[in-house]
């Protein structure tokens, strides 16, 4: 096969998200997801290294939670594309406690070009889109987790194609942002998803009530069996950051649903296994499991890079530089 040629800037595809906040899956249609994820896989191959487009453009990144690949990918990401990010810790900025979350939106606005919010409670993210008149992306909350869901059907739609519908897509351990970004997934792919977890750890109702509103079918079981003959089998810690004094009870309650490679071969022969990371070896999974041949979890890890990338220049490709 012939390699493509590489863009330049008078054939990059049009924006399709200028302007707009990404604080959920939700927020973009499913042809808007088809055409970031199809600029994700142009820019793994290799196609934007000869553009710029975000040249003269600065993001920050907001974090109260600690971070490897949401901070690394994010600030690579931008200089790839020609822009430049400035990562700012809660210790600095203090949200909702040194300075008012509306008051951080207003000074950000004037400086940068978009925010990019790591944090606890997505209502921060919220809070911090209704006074900024520029982009806010969610890099992670307590709700939900939707860059990295970009990142994982990316790496889905490298081993199966982009026509998911009916693939199945199983999720097991605790029903937290992870599993309810994956429902929200499945409403704009039609893939089959699956969330495995204990009583009383199932996802949010209100995500759940969304696929309702969809007219799309979640299956929510605590039955290990559905485990089997899973196109994609996917896990997630079971202690989040701020969860702590729920160790214990916690760790008691996900007793057996630790993905091992025994679990592994029971998914369908073509099956992959995929983790958000960091994993808790010992807890929801074990090294041979990541290190497995069913295992894409490193790739899904690298198309963090691309599939933010690509959303970084739908959101702020079309925006002109202020200075």
């Amino acid at each position: 096969m012939n390699n493509p040629a590489p863009l330049t800037a008078e054939t990059l595809p049009a924006p399709v998200l200028a302007g707009r906040d990404f604080l959920s899956n939700l927020d973009m249609t499913a042809a808007e997801l088809r055409t970031v994820l199809d600029t994700a896989h142009s820019m793994r191959r290799g196609e934007w290294r000869n553009v710029k487009p975000l040249a003269g453009l600065s993001l920050a990144l907001v974090f109260e939670k600690a971070s490897l690949r949401t901070r690394t990918t994010f600030d690579v990401g931008m200089y790839q594309l020609g822009g430049h990010a400035i990562t700012l810790s809660n210790t600095e900025i203090g949200l909702g406690t040194r300075e008012r979350v509306s008051d951080v939106a207003r000074n950000l606005e004037r400086w940068v070009d978009g925010v990019m919010g790591r944090v606890y409670l997505q209502q921060t993210l919220h809070e911090l889109a209704d006074h900024a008149s520029i982009p806010v992306i969610n890099g992670l909350s307590d709700m939900l987790h939707p860059a990295q869901l970009l990142a994982d059907y990316q790496t889905i739609e490298g081993e199966f194609g982009p026509d998911l519908r009916g693939r199945r897509v199983v999720y097991i351990g605790d029903g937290n942002n992870l599993a309810n970004s994956h429902i929200h997934m499945g409403i704009l792919t039609g893939t089959d998803v699956t969330v495995v977890t204990p009583v009383g750890y199932e996802p949010n109702a209100g995500v759940l009530m969304d696929a309702v509103r969809a007219g799309v079918g979640v299956t929510l079981t605590h039955d290990l069996a559905a485990v089997e003959g899973a196109d994609v089998l996917y896990t997630d810690v079971w202690i989040s950051m701020g969860q702590e004094a729920e160790a214990d009870i916690r760790r008691r309650a996900f007793r057996g649903y630790q993905v091992t490679p025994e679990m592994l071969e029971t998914t369908a022969p073509h099956g992959i296994f995929l983790h958000c990371l960091p994993a808790h070896y010992g807890e929801e999974t074990v090294p041979e499991a990541t290190e497995h041949p069913k295992s894409r979890v490193f790739d899904q890890a690298e198309n963090r890079l691309h599939a933010q990338k690509a959303l970084l220049y739908h959101l702020m490709g079309g925006m002109t530089p202020r200075w």
